[in-house]
C-alpha cells in the first residue's frame, strides 16, 4: 500500500495501519530531528520529538490534503516546527556547536597533527553552520545531509522553490566566506602533495 491508500484507510477508520506510516517514516524523522537539535547540544530529547511528531500527524490526518503535499514533506513540516517550538522554549537557538562536546572518530593510528587538523575543520563547518540563520541552516541540512529536492524544501520551509535555492547560495556563501580566514596555502599544499602519492 502506498502513502496515500494507507491515510484513506486511517481516514476511514481503519487507525491500526498508522503504524505503517510510522514504521516507513520513523527513522528519517528521527535523523532529521537529531540533526536539527545537535547544534543545541540537545540530541537526547530527539526520540521524544519524534513521537510528538508523530502523535501531531496522527491528530491532524484528517486535515491532510494531499493535493497541498506529499505525506513525507508533511511530516517533515510537523518535525521542524516541533523542534522549533522546543527550541524556543528552551531558549537554546544560540549554543555553539562547540559546546556539544561531539568529536569526530578518528583511526587509532593517525598522526596527531592530522587528527587536530581534521577536529578543527569539523569544527569549524559546524561552527559556521551554527552560525546560519534558522532557515537557511535548515535548508542546508535538508539539501545537503537528506538530499531532499527543491519542492520538498520549499514545501517543509513555506517557501517557493526561488526562495529556496536563494536560501541555499546564501547559506553555502555565508559557509564559505566563515571558512575563508582559516584555510591557508601551506595546508592545502600539504594535501594536494598526500593526493599525488
Amino acid at each position: 500500500m502506498n502513502d496515500s491508500q494507507i491515510i484513506r484507510e486511517i481516514k476511514d477508520g481503519n487507525v491500526q495501519l498508522y503504524t505503517l506510516l510510522i514504521e516507513r517514516y520513523e527513522r528519517k524523522i528521527l535523523a532529521f530531528i537529531y540533526h536539527m537539535l545537535k547544534s543545541s547540544n540537545l540530541e537526547s530529547m530527539a526520540e521524544d520529538l519524534c513521537q510528538e511528531t508523530f502523535y501531531k500527524a496522527y491528530r491532524s490526518l484528517q486535515t491532510f490534503r494531499e493535493v497541498e503535499a506529499s505525506f513525507s514533506t508533511w511530516l517533515y513540516t510537523i518535525a521542524r516546527n516541533t523542534v522549533l517550538s522546543e527550541l524556543r522554549k528552551q531558549k537554546m537557538q544560540q549554543v555553539s556547536l562547540e559546546d556539544s562536546g561531539i568529536q569526530p572518530q578518528v583511526s587509532a593510528d593517525s598522526q596527531p597533527e592530522h587528527s587536530i587538523l581534521r577536529h578543527e575543520k569539523v569544527s569549524m563547518v559546524r561552527k559556521a553552520i551554527n552560525n546560519l540563520p534558522e532557515k537557511q541552516r535548515s535548508a542546508l541540512i535538508l539539501r545537503e545531509y537528506y538530499q531532499l529536492d527543491y519542492q520538498e524544501i520549499a514545501s517543509i520551509l513555506g517557501q517557493t522553490v526561488s526562495s529556496v535555492k536563494s536560501l541555499l547560495f546564501r547559506a553555502r556563501a555565508s559557509v564559505k566566506m566563515q571558512l575563508e580566514p582559516y584555510i591557508e596555502e601551506p595546508i592545502l599544499e600539504e594535501y594536494e602533495g598526500m593526493n599525488s602519492r
